[in-house]
């Protein structure tokens, strides 16, 4: 298969059959007795399928370091960032489409869910497969479209109608941010093109800045930078659980890649790129870290947790983009997967606990922490999850998230610089911090005693725990051999620092 065509096949595979599922869904809703299933595995079939094309591009990008495939004065790229994209996007997406067969069973416009999941992979792969800034923007806004609705799911409640406006809002102020900055680059060069902006920006000045600050801002909303974080603890709390991982474990980080896709192309126009997002950095770790502390509703704490984590990922690639340390931009990539993996992984988990304590009986009201009291008693395969999940975003060894933590710690200690040290070291006490909320909930899963939700609540369907075994064993097997991600995440740091210039 050509690379062409194998690059076209991996856009247009989930991006076509995304309405096609719609339709099939109405249909079988009518016609079959309100029964939705060839929606629900056919969506599966097509995740499926577009995983071959994705591997067939994989010699081509390793190798010749991009795919490129200019369309008119549109350049479709897939380099290592892309590609890296595209396979944790493609990975988790799978996964949540097997957890959410038993989890919306039933629910209204069940079809939709799976349609608009299939939209939001594939406007996430295209994110990852653009070379300008506007068509940056246009995937970035079709990833947010169908993310909106996605956390509306339960419209007739409330409290997820008001999170999604809340989302819609914020994001939508966002959107308009980046926008008014890719004018300004527009009116500074006359083009967009990501490799023709950066060297024309080296004399921009303050519209260069500002154009900068815009982006940084307006993406930063999507990437939940502290202080523009405030719709995420609502909309990952209300949306439905596989969509909670998707949003924290991919979503955000797509924000996060678009952002330094953007910030590439502006290289030139300032040095202090690289130092902004270690001052964020410090913020989102402590900020997300206290108020994580304060949750007595899980989803909401893993929400938190998900402002921390995104801390740690921004210290690595402002190492990098700072300092040119190729180990900086490697570890943020490596812990951008694994916290796609554990945080996926403690969604899903909670997921299924929320679905057999509450949800199977018709109670559509949140998992607090006093339910999860004794929950290994009765489920210990997905308390074992949980606690893998968490411990893992913890920094506990040898679990994945101990083993790019490191990376990233090791990276800024590889400078030598003493404020940069010291950066560090705050950032290792954070880690720390964060086992001031994940060692208490594990605790609770294994108390003796299983609290009264506990003891009435139902099975856990087997298609619901077949993606908690297998992130499980993901988390151990990257943490013990940390390699097995090197062919992904290197040529992604290396695509990065391609971008701000170095060589």
């Amino acid at each position: 298969m050509e690379a062409k065509t194998a690059l076209t096949l991996l856009l247009a595979l989930p991006l076509i059959a995304s309405p096609v599922i719609y339709i099939l869904g109405r249909v079988e809703y009518r016609f079959l007795y309100r029964r939705i299933v060839a929606a629900r595995w056919l969506c599966l079939l097509v995740l499926g399928v577009t995983w071959f094309p994705l591997l067939q591009l994989r010699v081509p990008v390793l190798e010749e370091g991009a795919v490129l495939w200019p369309i008119g004065r549109i350049v479709l790229q897939l380099d290592g960032l892309g590609f890296f994209l595209a396979v944790t996007v493609l990975g988790l997406a799978t996964l949540v489409t097997i957890f959410s067969f038993q989890y919306v069973k039933g629910e209204p416009d069940e079809e939709k869910y799976y349609a608009l999941l299939l939209a939001m992979t594939a406007s996430m792969i295209g994110l990852g497969c653009t070379r300008d800034l506007f068509n940056l923007w246009v995937w970035f806004e079709a990833m947010a479209i169908t993310s909106y609705l996605l956390v509306a799911f339960h419209h007739e409640q409330k409290s997820s109608l008001e999170a999604a406006v809340k989302y819609l809002v914020q994001s939508a102020v966002g959107s308009l941010l980046v926008l008014l900055g890719i004018a300004l680059v527009f009116m500074l060069t006359s083009t967009l093109d990501l490799e023709s902006i950066r060297p024309l920006m080296a004399n921009s000045g303050a519209v260069g800045l500002a154009a900068g600050g815009l982006v940084i801002v307006g993406f930063g909303v999507k990437t939940a930078m502290v202080p523009m974080h405030t719709w995420l603890p609502d909309a990952h709390s209300q949306a439905p659980s596989g969509i909670s991982a998707m949003l924290s474990g991919v979503v955000i980080e797509c924000g996060l890649v678009a952002m330094l896709r953007a910030l590439g192309g502006l290289a030139e126009a300032s040095l202090a790129w690289g130092a902004l997002l270690l001052f964020f950095a410090a913020l989102n770790m402590l900020v997300g870290n206290l108020m994580a502390l304060r949750q007595t509703e899980v989803k909401r704490m893993l929400a938190y947790s998900s402002v921390a984590q995104v801390g740690y990922m921004l210290f690595g690639f402002g190492v990098a983009i700072s300092y040119g340390v190729s180990d900086g931009a490697a570890g943020g990539f490596f812990h951008l997967f694994n916290h796609a993996m554990m945080k996926g992984l403690a969604f899903l988990a909670a997921g299924a606990l929320l679905y057999a304590l509450h949800l199977s009986q018709g109670r559509h009201q949140p998992l607090v922490l006093d339910d999860l009291n004794g929950a290994a008693r009765r489920y210990p395969i997905t308390a074992f999850a949980l606690s893998v999940a968490l411990l893992g975003l913890g920094g506990l060894p040898p679990l994945a998230g101990f083993m790019s933590k490191w990376q990233i710690f090791v990276s800024g200690a590889e400078v030598r610089s003493t404020p940069l040290l010291w950066l560090v070291i705050f950032a290792g006490l954070n880690s720390v911090l964060s086992l001031g909320y994940y060692a208490p909930l594990v605790n609770r899963l294994y108390r003796r005693e299983p609290s009264s939700v506990v003891l009435q609540g139902r099975p856990i369907a087997i298609l619901m725990g077949v993606p908690l075994l297998l992130m499980s064993l993901g988390s151990v097997a990257v943490g013990v051999w940390p390699k097995l991600l090197s062919w992904v995440t290197y040529p992604a740091a290396l695509a990065l620092l391609r971008s701000f210039g170095f060589h």
